[in-house]
């Protein structure tokens, strides 16, 4: 292996969130000296993965089919559609177990700074797909970042233009947490929506 390769390997896994020159370069050294197998396995997964994966002509989320088996599933109720921002959202309220509707992933979030705006995000395929007569309550499950907030605003402007009940995921203070360890603004929120 030529040091171009070896530099090339650590370029490849700093374009991971959260990993750094020295990440990448324990991680590329650990897989080429204690696990070239584990190594090949990775390439094969990741060669797969993006040979294999769309987005459900639906939801948006990653699938390997035209429709994600969510979408397809007849249990879910289709008159709730809870808009998220990545499959990494989905996928965690759908380990809660506390949601069984439809949903709608953007694919990101509204940032003008950034120059993302709502046609990058896919608002129109959004306001589509709640204005099928079926959907009757959007739950905006947004991050609650400033560019979250934006977009939760924005959209819910949009939807209850078209006659949809809108609702925004609740916040607050974390369960099993102390008070004196929550940051201001989460009490805050956490009072303000007090029930």
């Amino acid at each position: 292996m030529t040091e171009i390769a070896l530099q090339g390997l650590v370029d490849a896994l700093r374009l991971l969130p959260g990993v750094g020159v020295k990440s990448a370069q324990r991680m590329a050294f650990h897989l080429l000296q204690h696990d070239r197998e584990g190594a090949l396995r990775l390439s094969q997964a990741l060669s797969s993965a993006v040979a294999l994966t769309r987005h459900c002509q639906r939801c948006h989320t990653f699938t390997e089919s035209p429709v994600c088996a969510t979408c397809l599933d007849s249990r879910r109720d289709g008159r709730q559609l809870c808009v998220v921002e990545t499959p990494a959202d989905q996928a965690a309220l759908e380990r809660s177990g506390s949601y069984k509707g439809l949903y709608f992933v953007l694919m990101g979030r509204l940032s003008p700074l950034d120059g993302v705006g709502a046609a990058d995000i896919g608002v129109a395929d959004l306001l589509e797909r709640a204005g099928d007569g079926i959907v009757e309550e959007v739950i905006l499950a947004t991050g609650f970042t400033a560019e979250g907030e934006v977009t939760a605003h924005a959209l819910a402007g949009a939807l209850k233009a078209r006659g949809l009940a809108v609702t925004r995921l609740a916040r607050g203070v974390p369960a099993g947490s102390e008070l004196e360890y929550v940051d201001l603004g989460t009490i805050a929120h956490a009072m303000g929506d007090r029930r």
